[in-house]
């Protein structure tokens, strides 16, 4: 059989006025913010990370509009998975933010990052990327 007859659907990237370093990627005819579609999270769940309402990105995505609040949330949890994906398989960071971890006692990354405490990731992080046990 031919590959070169299948053709991959492209993928189109748009940059969001006034909100720097976010952009929202359309895919198979749908609009989702570049982090969402990298982690693979539904609105619901992807608004619990960035600490913005379902509503807000919804907007974002359907509106390219300027949500003030997704600026710093949003390129904190973009670099925090950057870090991450130089230790651990980018692929599996969605659910890694949704499974409880032995190292935040038994929380959800995701709790972690609601509960404001976001530099205990980092840390960890860092840990992980020094070799420093712990």
């Amino acid at each position: 059989m031919d590959t070169r007859s299948k053709k991959t659907p492209k993928k189109q990237y748009y940059n969001i006025p006034g909100l720097f370093g976010i952009r929202v990627i359309v895919f198979q005819d749908e609009n989702k913010l570049e982090l969402r579609h990298m982690l693979g999270l539904p609105r619901d769940k992807f608004s619990r990370l960035v600490n913005v309402s379902v509503r807000a990105i919804a907007k974002v995505e359907s509106n390219k509009e300027k949500v003030e609040k997704l600026q710093r949330n949003y390129i904190e949890v973009k670099r925090l998975c950057q870090a991450l994906s130089e230790v651990v398989n980018p692929d599996c960071l969605g659910d890694w933010f949704y499974t409880p971890n032995e190292a935040f006692q038994s929380r959800k990354p995701v709790e972690v990052i609601e509960h404001g405490e976001i530099d205990r990731l980092w840390d960890m992080v860092y840990r992980l990327s020094s070799g420093i046990p712990g």
